[in-house]
């Protein structure tokens, strides 16, 4: 299960920019549009299915049938055109895709909590798979020929309709939240948390996070896309970075793996605030060596971009998570935990997307032609800014006994 989930994302979303760009030559602003999807589903959807299978519906039916739809609908995707049509499908697509990452955790958990297994201990190998998976498929997918082909996009719903067939041959997973019945609909929505709000630095730490999602996918929207345009310029046009730009960008994934267990170590030394700040400056490192590297004498830095890319992402993401799991009070944790996903992943990412593309087809792209230098230096300077922000208006001390209650 693990393994399909990230492989029916994999397949598509590294590459879909040299889709956009080079097979249908669509514009630039339209295609930040289509990353939006991502956040826009991820605000919308996930507090809903959670409902459905809290109170009516078995987790793994749910999951089910969302992968089934999800798949047809991008099974539909080589049938578009139109740019405007190729948002609404893939938004579709996407508000069935974006809940079961939440509902496959779910599973998960119930199944092995269930067989009496330790979850702490056993579903991270499992959820290594998911990344193992994505990287899977964006190998076949380059190696295939199919990086800038409408074949990624079959290639994606065979699998998510697999998974969606399988999923209803797993134990079961009744609803097992009881007490969600007699709840507000502001508590099933997780609404209740935004009372946090009121407190002066959970609130900066939420608008933060909302600051960073918005950098979260810009390398998966157009990391691919700008390692193939290398092709323009003769004297890398059949160099290994363009011919296997994909394969390339998978290292940022390999290294998530890798700098996932280095996360304990840098929490106990440094603390959350100084682990954050890390993944900030992280972010304004994979974007500069993104701006000056090549596939000839630059190549390391285009490397070394994709390496620092795990410690980017995964260092925001949990302990932002810890962050929160520390400081709030138990009884809204879980609605505390979904607003910090909704500000990042939601927020963050629909705003990162939709300003994303804006900027660059506005002030970055001549006839078609994209100044991906500068591109790549205007991002570094973003996340440059958020740093600094962040460093001086965050003020949170360091408390070991907090991260060892977690990590242990």
């Amino acid at each position: 299960m693990s393994f399909l989930q990230f492989f029916v994302w994999g397949a598509w979303l590294i590459t879909v920019g040299n889709y956009w760009f080079g097979t249908k030559q669509w514009s630039g602003a339209e295609f930040g549009a289509i990353f939006s999807t991502l956040g826009l589903s991820s605000i919308l959807m996930p507090a809903l299915t959670g409902i459905i299978a809290d109170r009516w519906m078995n987790a793994e039916r749910l999951y089910g049938i969302l992968h089934i739809i999800g798949g047809l609908a991008i099974a539909y995707l080589p049938q578009v055109d139109s740019p405007s049509a190729f948002y609404w499908v893939i938004f579709a697509a996407m508000m069935c895709y974006m809940p079961t990452i939440s509902l496959s955790n779910s599973i998960g958990y119930t199944i092995l909590k269930s067989n009496n297994f330790d979850v702490v201990k056993v579903f991270p190998p499992i959820r290594v798979w998911g990344t193992v998976g994505f990287i899977v498929a964006m190998w076949i997918t380059n190696l295939t020929g199919n990086k800038a082909s409408a074949n990624m996009f079959y290639i994606s719903a065979f699998a998510a309709i697999v998974l969606g067939i399988y999923s209803f041959t797993m134990p079961a997973c009744e609803p097992q939240n009881k007490t969600s019945k007699d709840a507000s609909l502001i508590q099933s929505l997780g609404l209740n948390a935004f009372k946090l709000f009121a407190d002066y630095k959970m609130a900066l730490f939420f608008i933060f996070s909302m600051f960073l999602g918005g950098a979260l996918q810009l390398t998966n929207m157009y990391g691919d896309t700008y390692l193939s345009e290398f092709e323009k310029i003769p004297q890398y046009a059949d160099s290994f970075v363009v011919k296997y730009s994909t394969i390339i960008m998978s290292i940022s994934q390999i290294s998530e793996t890798l700098f996932i267990l280095a996360i304990p170590f840098f929490l106990k030394r440094f603390g959350i605030k100084q682990v954050m700040l890390i993944s900030m400056l992280a972010w304004v490192l994979r974007f500069g060596l993104f701006a000056f590297g090549n596939p000839e004498g630059g190549l390391w830095m285009i490397i070394l971009s994709c390496i620092v890319y795990g410690m980017a992402f995964d260092f925001f993401n949990i302990s932002g998570s810890l962050f929160v799991e520390t400081t709030t009070d138990s009884k809204i944790r879980s609605s505390a935990q979904g607003l910090f996903m909704m500000m990042s992943n939601g927020f963050g990412a629909f705003f990162g997307g939709l300003i994303s593309g804006y900027v660059i087809d506005t002030y970055f792209t001549d006839n078609g032609q994209r100044d991906w230098h500068n591109i790549w230096l205007a991002f570094s300077a973003y996340a440059l800014i958020i740093a600094i922000a962040f460093a001086v208006l965050f003020k949170h001390k360091h408390n070991p006994k907090d991260v060892e209650s977690i990590t242990h």
